[in-house]
């Protein structure tokens, strides 16, 4: 029979004092009757002196409160203990009481003991050992749990200390990861700054002028393709570049701290992307098509109520923004027009060969304004209506991935005529201004108009006879015009010559302009002699002295040609030579000028190219 039923048997007077003993949360009494029959197979005062031995058992206490709580789970009517083992374990787990608790706690136990054993002396001597084994126990128990206790804490603390040193080392390799991520943004960054300075201000300024140099004949490459790749992949990285920023901004946002390098560094790293994103955007807008009308002169000369193209591009090719951007079209003040057309387009890629995001206005018409009392515009009297030049300005905006930035674009200045008899002197203006100035925006380029050395007008005119006749000239004819311009020199490099000289004083014993000659010439090798120019048939410009010097001694029939220098409107000379009819060895060197407006009726027979018999003469 165990103790804890042997004390059931005690009259109720003496069991119910030892039964109060048990009516307290350090050890109730329900599980003493639970477990009587573990509680006293233990050597409890062994646990007392045995700290390993006390946590031991109190670990295996636990173990049984569980299992008891188990049995009772499957007892229908055991709610309520159910309830109270799992909140007596509870208090098992977190009981500390102070020492002087304990003792005092003790005393009482003790002093109930005796009083209690005072009042059953006359019970048989097992009883009164049942009660003072009951008081040993809960003080052993005690001493139990508080050796438990002191062992959890120190378990907590090194838990503590090693989770302390692993957030130290997350916290520090936190920083340098975002140290390091930041640094390589702003690595990137200067790479893109580098990128962007050679797109913008190498390659595209060159592609500009080539452009330029295209609308007056160079012979120049102008597609856009590669400008277009570069631009889209710079910019596509400067986006992800955007977004990778966004995404910081939304790790602080869930958490920071202080001295975090996020948001110390990261304002300064996201300005330097849109002011980059910005600056690419705003030059990636460009005129692809310079203005010109169907059956112009050339590009850039427009005339009033009569329609012309223009096309423009944007370099940065994204489907997102097909059929959203809309490019409108306006025309600076420096004399009025009304525009008139489609005035508004959206940037899309079906109007383009590769795909590329265009828009192509194509029946625009210039209209003056009136003013007063039916006058022109005003505008600056030291100029000539084919001096005046303007800008037609395209502008849109551009909404994508969180940036807004407006965008502009000009053409190349344009000369506005009001018939065609000024086409000619307009012409003359857009090779001027093309072949001496790069800034597109110096519309007043003719109030103090600079004049060109020799090599740049040299090459402007090859370039006119090759768009023309499909030839270039050579040194040989270049030479002869310097020595008609400047007379016999060592070298013509340091040579000018005005924009006063090339198109408004007269020639020498002539009464037009170098320019007007030019012209002429240029008309009458389009129109009818194309085919001979460009096969070296017509040697061109040759002075009249060269000329005899040349078919001199050459065979009967034999002939070349050259340009008339005292015809104004252009004109074809033939010179031949011709035997004496008695056959004597004497030549005759005859020259007949043809204009082009007969040339259509003109007829060459019987006559030899020099080049045809002599292998040493060229004919250009």
């Amino acid at each position: 029979m165990t103790q804890w039923e042997r004390l059931q048997q005690l009259d109720t007077v003496y069991s119910q004092r030892a039964f109060d003993l048990y009516n307290r949360d350090e050890f109730p009494m329900e599980v003493r009757h639970y477990l009587a029959h573990w509680i006293e197979g233990q050597d409890w005062e062994r646990a007392s002196r045995d700290s390993s031995r006390a946590a031991f058992l109190f670990q295996v206490l636990l173990e049984n409160l569980d299992n008891q709580f188990s049995r009772f789970a499957q007892e229908k009517d055991s709610f309520l203990l159910q309830r109270n083992f799992r909140r007596y374990k509870q208090n098992f787990q977190v009981s500390v009481q102070p020492a002087a608790m304990e003792l005092e706690s003790q005393r009482q136990v003790e002093k109930s003991l005796k009083d209690l054993k005072t009042k059953v002396e006359v019970c048989v001597c097992e009883y009164t050992h049942v009660c003072v084994c009951v008081c040993l126990f809960v003080c052993l128990f005690k001493n139990m749990i508080h050796c438990f206790i002191l062992q959890v804490m120190e378990h907590s603390i090194r838990c503590l200390e090693e989770q302390q040193d692993e957030f130290d080392f997350k916290y520090q390799t936190h920083l340098m990861d975002c140290e390091n991520f930041l640094s390589d943004i702003s690595a990137m960054l200067d790479a893109a700054d580098v990128l962007r300075s050679a797109l913008i201000d190498e390659e595209l300024v060159d592609w500009k002028w080539r452009q330029q140099k295209s609308c007056i004949g160079a012979p120049d490459d102008t597609s856009l393709e590669h400008l277009e790749k570069w631009f889209t992949q710079i910019i596509e990285c400067m986006f992800q570049l955007q977004k990778f920023l966004q995404k910081l901004d939304e790790l602080v946002g869930k958490m920071t701290y202080d001295n975090d390098p996020i948001l110390v560094r990261k304002p300064p790293l996201k300005s330097r992307v849109d002011t980059l994103l910005t600056h690419l955007i705003k030059s990636s807008f460009v005129v692809e098509t310079q203005p010109s009308m169907p059956q112009g002169r050339g590009p850039l000369v427009l005339r009033t109520n009569v329609q012309f193209s223009v096309k423009v591009r944007l370099l940065y090719k994204v489907s997102e923004l097909n059929h959203v951007m809309k490019v409108t079209v306006s025309v600076n003040k420096f004399r009025k027009f009304n525009v008139l057309g489609t005035l508004s387009k959206a940037l899309n890629m079906a109007e383009s060969m590769n795909g590329g995001m265009v828009a192509d206005f194509r029946h625009l018409t210039l209209k003056d304004q009136k003013v007063g009392g039916g006058g022109k515009g005003i505008n600056d009297l030291s100029l000539s209506v084919t001096e005046e030049l303007h800008r037609i300005t395209f502008q849109t905006q551009f909404d994508y991935q969180g940036l807004s930035v407006p965008l502009e674009t000009s053409s190349l200045p344009v000369v506005v005529v009001s018939n065609s008899s000024q086409q000619q002197s307009a012409w003359a203006s857009v090779l001027w201004f093309n072949m001496l100035c790069s800034d597109s925006k110096n519309v007043k380029f003719f109030e103090t108009s600079p004049a060109a050395t020799w090599p740049q007008f040299g090459e402007m005119l090859s370039w006119q006879f090759l768009s023309c006749g499909k030839r270039g000239l050579d040194n040989d004819q270049l030479e002869t015009l310097a020595i008609k311009l400047f007379g016999k020199q060592q070298s013509y490099d340091s040579c000018k010559i005005s924009w006063t000289k090339f198109s408004k004083e007269n020639l020498p014993d002539t009464n037009f302009t170098l320019w007007v000659w030019l012209d002429g010439i240029l008309t009458l090798v389009k129109l009818y002699l194309s085919d001979l120019w460009s096969d070296g048939s017509i040697m061109g410009f040759v002075s009249k002295g060269k000329e005899r010097l040349l078919l001199k001694k050459k065979q009967n029939g034999t002939f070349l040609l050259r340009f008339s220098e005292s015809i104004k409107d252009g004109g074809i000379t033939f010179s031949w030579v011709q035997y004496a009819n008695d056959g004597k060895p004497c030549h005759k060197i005859i020259c007949t000028s043809f204009r082009h407006s007969s040339m259509s009726n003109t007829k060459m027979r019987g006559f030899y190219c020099i080049n045809e018999h002599y292998d040493h003469f060229k004919i250009c």
